[in-house]
């Protein structure tokens, strides 16, 4: 039972969770009701997205635990009380299930490729791999490029639903709303790609002695944590003034509900963020920070619920 619960905690369950409850809220709130208007079904659609969804579950699982495998020694300063690798699961066995994870998420992709219309998942899915195994041994420790690469793979939990109705995208079958299906894709694309780096910035403020004593280059140690905190604050502004457009475009079409919503979940928190950024000082402030910016990621994706409401206005 203790192995389980080390495995369980070695894939970040939670988040795993997380990304299971995204793509199901992006195909039943925002893709079902725009092609149940056409008359049509989406690829993604039950069993295909069930596997869909299973693979993206697998490769994330498996990206955390090669990137535990390799921080284990930061680990060891950063956070020693939560380690599972070569305190309870063997390295040996933790490389073992990366591969069994991988390439059964792999295989999935190219599965889908085969029985469906939809094209270059399987490839997709081994480029996810590969970018968090290289994000694991060296894009992690380098300046900026290693939170961009989590925030892209952040957001393609998202684009990838859109990836796999590109057939029907592309040729605007049934009468489709193409327009409708993108710029909700784009919207929360986005939302999940900005909140993300600022997450991922946020944490490295929090595990800067880690490290830095064992020679990373992220943006607190080679900027500071001055300027890493201006960095994280612009891109909360720009987060922040979005929504708010997106707010006022909300209030032509009468949503209320979405925008008090919007307003007291999504951008209340963002602004409560930006005020405590600045006086945070010790990495259990950022801890507290990135736990809230972690809440607010869920409280954006549950906001999904209100395209399914309103679907008949949009």
């Amino acid at each position: 039972m203790k192995l389980v619960s080390a495995f369980m905690r070695l894939v970040r369950w939670p988040n795993l969770v997380f990304i299971a409850l995204t793509q199901l809220l992006f195909v039943y709130c925002v893709i079902m009701p725009v092609y149940s208007n056409a008359g049509a079904i989406p690829v993604i659609y039950g069993w295909n997205f069930v596997l869909l969804c299973l693979s993206s579950v697998l490769i994330a699982a498996a990206g955390y635990i090669i990137n535990d495998y390799f921080d284990l020694d930061i680990d060891r300063v950063n956070k020693p009380d939560k380690l599972v690798v070569d305190k309870i699961i063997h390295r040996r066995w933790t490389i073992i299930w990366h591969l069994i994870l991988s390439i059964a998420g792999i295989a999935i992709g190219f599965y889908l490729d085969i029985t469906t219309k939809i094209f270059l998942l399987g490839v997709c899915n081994f480029i996810c791999v590969m970018l968090l195994f290289i994000y694991s041994i060296s894009f992690k420790k380098k300046l900026l490029i290693g939170n961009i690469i989590i925030s892209l793979l952040t957001a393609w939990v998202i684009l990838v639903v859109a990836w796999c109705e590109n057939n029907n995208l592309i040729n605007g079958h049934n009468n489709l709303r193409v327009d409708k299906i993108l710029r909700e894709t784009f919207l929360y694309a986005g939302f999940a790609f900005i909140i993300s780096l600022i997450r991922e910035v946020v944490k490295d403020m929090e595990d800067i002695e880690g490290d830095r004593r064992y020679g990373c280059k992220t943006m607190p140690i080679v900027w500071g944590i001055n300027a890493t905190k201006v960095f994280v604050a612009v891109w909360l502004i720009v987060l922040i003034a979005v929504l708010i457009i997106v707010q006022l475009y909300a209030v032509s079409l009468k949503w209320w509900l979405s925008i008090i919503y919007c307003l007291i979940l999504i951008i209340a928190p963002l602004l409560y963020i930006f005020q405590k950024l600045f006086t945070a000082r010790t990495s259990k402030d950022f801890h507290s920070l990135s736990s809230l910016i972690k809440l607010v990621m869920f409280t954006g994706i549950l906001s999904m619920f209100f395209f399914k409401y309103y679907a008949q206005y949009v």
